[in-house]
């Protein structure tokens, strides 16, 4: 297939590596993964996905949101104790935003890791996107990266699962990470020498330009061009997870938790 796998021993762990085999990264991949000022755009399954990124690409770590193409610059321990979070439509008040542009203007050798969806799922399906690959720069290469957990009880979809999450890594002797990197992504939307703010600049979670907000959640007011950037990611972290794009939305599975919630207490 033209392809290479790799297994490596993490602990209880245990990585499948394959770049996907219909892009040239088959032939030419130590030349076309994530490389500094690229950007990752991960599924984001369970709080494992943070701790094998980092220790394979190293990369700053963000968080996104449905109704903001500004990121939120975390640490490695917040990235990770982001899966067990409740999903939100808006930052925290105070948060530290920026766009991607400015972030890997600020940080040239690192690789920056967006979880587009959001939120974390059950891993059988690809939320629609917040809008925060749109503010890459068109330089910059997007790798869709499917990460896949054999068995797939490691997954946390539901917020506060920090005990069941410890107990199911622990209760099986191995678990399997399925890796898949696609082809890298340009963010067409954007012009060559677009540039919406001046190098480094940050914004704080109030910023209201046309650029920096989404008029809805998922993508909603796009013009065609970002339309099919967010789609390419998309149909790529759906491909390599042999799964299906869905049209539940951040503000959709926080009213089913609000559900689960009340029937659970």
């Amino acid at each position: 297939m033209g392809s290479e796998k790799g297994a490596y021993n993490r602990g209880s762990l245990w990585s499948d590596s394959l770049i996907d085999p219909s892009s040239s990264l088959a032939k030419q991949h130590k030349e076309r993964l994530p490389q500094p000022s690229s950007v990752i755009a991960s599924s984001f399954t369970s709080p494992i996905d943070a701790l094998y990124l980092a220790a394979i690409f190293d990369p700053i770590f963000t968080i996104s949101y449905p109704s903001s193409r500004l990121v939120r610059p975390v640490s490695l321990l917040r990235a990770v104790l982001h899966a067990f979070e409740v999903p939100r439509e808006q930052p925290p008040a105070g948060a530290n935003l920026i766009d991607l542009e400015s972030l890997i203007q600020q940080h040239p050798n690192r690789v920056i890791a967006v979880f587009p969806e959001c939120t974390t799922t059950n891993g059988r399906g690809i939320l629609p996107f917040g809008g925060s690959l749109l503010t890459a720069p068109r330089s910059s290469k997007i790798f869709p990266i499917s990460l896949r957990y054999t068995p797939a009880d490691i997954t946390t979809p539901l917020p506060g699962t920090f005990v069941s999450f410890l107990w199911n890594l622990n209760s099986k002797p191995t678990h399997c990470i399925r890796v898949r990197i696609a082809e890298s992504v340009h963010n067409t939307s954007r012009a060559p020498s677009d540039s919406t703010h001046s190098p480094g600049s940050v914004h704080d979670d109030t910023a209201s330009s046309t650029d920096t907000l989404l008029g809805s959640e998922g993508g909603d007011g796009l013009n065609t061009a970002e339309n099919s950037v967010l789609n390419k990611v998309s149909e790529a972290l759906a491909r390599l997870g042999r799964v299906k794009r869905v049209g539940l939305r951040v503000k959709d599975k926080m009213a089913f938790i609000n559900t689960w919630t009340k029937r659970h207490r």
